[in-house]
């Protein structure tokens, strides 16, 4: 077993997060707990705990990875020269192909929860912020309204995650046998289709009653 000096307090946390993101992919969150990881890094389970915290903070550890992972992959389907409704296309499938590649992981955001009371610290709030920002400027140019940007980032983003659930647990054929991308296409021309019609009518000019 390793001694504490063999790595320091930040190599020692590297050390927590890969082996439990490593068990998060093949068991998701059933498989990460604190006497699993500290066998598979060598190290005693108090040295995780001075070293990261508890589980459910190594969890957010993991979990704020992959988000960063997600927001680059994300950003590397926009192109600017595009048209707007083409990049949340772009967008939405690499969100879809993101989540079933790696389904346990993305699940392991979406099943953990924080004992009643917690709240998420800062660091992670901002790897949130950090990507749904990413999709909030891909619909800026196509909804102007804040607050009805943010209610269709969440919409959007519920109902791909409603998609991407369906296809990795194989339920998806029981609704329909469409390859889900293609589906995910359909849902976001739709809905921002709408979306178009709806800011249209809010644009033109009211007549005046006689």
């Amino acid at each position: 077993m390793a001694r504490r000096a063999d790595h320091t307090r930040e190599e020692l946390a590297g050390l927590v997060v890969r082996a439990a993101e490593k068990l998060a992919r093949k068991d998701g969150l059933r498989g990460v707990a604190m006497r699993r990881i500290a066998t598979a890094i060598g190290y005693a389970p108090g040295s995780i705990y001075n070293a990261v915290g508890d589980l459910d903070e190594v969890v957010l550890r993991v979990n704020a990875r992959t988000l960063e992972r997600l927001r680059h992959h994300l950003g590397r389907m926009v192109d600017p020269a595009r048209h707007p409704i083409e990049n949340a296309l772009a967008v939405g499938e690499g969100y879809l192909d993101f989540v079933m590649r790696q389904p346990r992981l993305w699940g392991l955001i979406l099943e953990h929860v924080l004992p009643k009371g917690s709240e998420f610290p800062p660091w992670y709030e901002a790897a949130l912020a950090e990507t749904t920002r990413l999709v909030d400027d891909v619909l800026k140019p196509l909804i102007k309204d804040d607050g009805e940007r943010r209610r269709s980032v969440a919409t959007l983003w519920a109902s791909l995650h409603g998609l991407a659930s369906l296809a990795t647990s194989g339920k998806l054929a029981v609704v329909d046998k469409d390859d889900p991308r293609a589906m995910a296409r359909l849902l976001i021309e739709r809905f921002l289709k709408g979306v178009a019609q709806a800011e249209a009518a809010r644009a033109e000019p009211c007549e005046t009653p006689r």
